[in-house]
């Protein structure tokens, strides 16, 4: 189970070249939001090479976020990443559990095209739009590749029209508060891994550690990292103590 999931954008040779050294449970080796539409291509190219040279002694789970399910790259991400074996697909801006299902017909696709075991890439998926936070309860049973859930207030607060998703102390509007509270439901129903949304200020590590601290007294195992300086405190909130254990 991993504590910690840091996104690496997939165009970026300079921050690929440190993920190894992040200490991070997981690396998402991001298609979608962190690379401009002209660099999409080569963003993929890149992943597929990354995943190559590192997926046989990588300190981390290599995971690839591809573009979402609406757009015309998702089907070329998955051709063009394949054949280099990622141990899991994140889904993003999902509307239904039916996508999930129309991922995993592509995985088994492409898995028998590139001889891999049927089943044995894993999805990873959200609620971050209005539509697909309700229809959150259709992501249960969905699919065996489903593996972990998570949220996020960035992407929902610009379908629900927002300024922002936060109020002027900082906190999550309540719409937010439960996607969130939602999505740590459907994964304890489903039998998936809840993993707690970003924290933006990555210079503010106090308030990275008392989020991460009440995310898993809420019953959440992990949580998503969007800066390097994130990663250990993340890991530290996330691992049982001696006397829990």
């Amino acid at each position: 189970m991993n504590r910690s999931w840091m996104f690496i954008p997939g165009d970026s040779d300079k921050k690929l070249g440190k993920a190894q050294g992040l200490g991070a449970d997981a690396l998402i080796l991001d298609l979608e939001d962190s690379v401009a539409e002209a660099n999409k291509a080569g963003a993929c190219d890149r992943v597929r090479e990354y995943l190559a040279a590192h997926r046989e002694n990588s300190t981390s789970e290599l995971w690839v976020r591809v573009n979402a399910l609406d757009t015309p790259h998702t089907l070329a991400d998955l051709v063009a990443i394949m054949p280099a074996a990622p141990a899991g697909i994140f889904l993003p801006k999902p509307s239904h559990g039916d996508d999930v299902e129309v991922l995993d017909h592509y995985l088994s696709a492409l898995e028998q095209q590139n001889g891999l075991e049927i089943g044995s890439t894993r999805i990873m998926s959200l609620a971050e739009s209005a539509l697909g936070a309700l229809n959150l309860g259709t992501f249960v049973g969905v699919s065996k590749r489903l593996a972990a859930m998570t949220w996020g207030a960035e992407d929902m607060a610009t379908d629900l029209g927002a300024t922002t998703n936060v109020d002027d102390n900082g906190n999550h509007f309540l719409v937010h508060q439960l996607s969130r509270a939602n999505t740590l439901t459907v994964a304890a129903a489903g039998g998936y891994q809840p993993v707690d949304g970003v924290y933006l200020d990555f210079r503010d590590e106090d308030g990275l550690r008392r989020e991460s601290v009440r995310a898993r007294k809420e019953g959440f195992t992990g949580k998503m990292a969007i800066h390097p300086a994130q990663v250990s405190n993340i890991n530290e909130c996330f691992t049982p103590s001696e006397e829990e254990i």
